[in-house]
C-alpha cells in the first residue's frame, strides 16, 4: 500500500479540524485514530467511503466523515473515497443501481430519461425509488466489501515484499 503517497496527498489534521463543515464535530476530531495510516484504518476508511459513495444524497462526504468518527477509521481517506461518485460517474452508477434493484425485486426495468425537473421527479421517481434504493444498498455493500478486501490484500502483499527486501539486505551471506 502506498502509505507515503497517502500521507503526502491527504491534508494535515489541523487543516481538516479547522474546516467550516467539520468544525461541527468539535473535539471528536481530536481522536488520533482518525489520522492514522495503518491497515485497519485505511481498509475501513475505503470500505466506508465506497459505501457512502452509493448513498444518493448530496451530503455523502458529511456522512462519510461522521461514519469515520464513529468507526474510528481514517477520516481523510473515507471522505476522499466518496468521490468515486462524481458528476461523471454518477449517472451510470445510479442507473446500474436501479437495474440491479429491479432485478432483485423481479420487476421489469423501465426505460426513462433523466431530467432535472420537478415534473420528472414527481412522475418517475415515485415509480423507481424502491429498486433504485435497493440497488444502491446492494452495490454499496458489494463495493465496500470488495474495497476492504482489496486494500487488506494489497497492504499484506506490500508488507511481505518489504520484509523480504529487508531480509535480503541483512542476510549474513550478503554481508561478505
Amino acid at each position: 500500500m502506498p502509505k507515503k503517497l497517502l500521507k503526502r496527498i491527504t491534508p494535515e489534521p489541523e487543516t481538516l479540524k479547522d474546516h467550516k463543515y467539520l468544525r461541527a464535530f468539535g473535539t471528536l476530531l481530536h481522536d488520533p485514530n482518525l489520522w492514522h495510516f495503518n491497515r485497519r484504518s485505511i481498509s475501513g476508511a475505503v470500505a466506508l467511503g465506497l459505501f457512502c459513495a452509493f448513498i444518493p444524497v448530496p451530503w455523502q462526504m458529511i456522512i462519510a466523515a461522521a461514519g469515520a468518527i464513529f468507526l474510528h477509521v481514517n477520516l481523510p481517506v473515507s471522505v476522499i473515497m466518496v468521490w468515486v461518485s462524481n458528476p461523471i460517474t454518477m449517472p451510470p452508477m445510479f442507473y446500474l443501481c436501479y437495474v440491479v434493484g429491479a432485478w432483485f425485486l423481479n420487476t421489469p426495468a423501465m426505460d426513462f430519461r433523466f431530467e432535472l425537473s420537478w415534473d420528472w421527479l414527481t412522475n418517475y421517481l415515485g415509480a423507481i425509488w424502491e429498486p433504485f434504493l435497493l440497488g444502491c444498498f446492494i452495490l454499496g455493500t458489494c463495493a465496500s466489501m470488495l474495497g476492504y478486501v482489496v486494500i487488506r490484500i494489497l497492504w499484506r502483499v506490500t508488507t511481505v515484499r518489504k520484509w523480504n527486501q529487508r531480509r535480503m539486505r541483512v542476510k549474513p551471506e550478503n554481508i561478505n
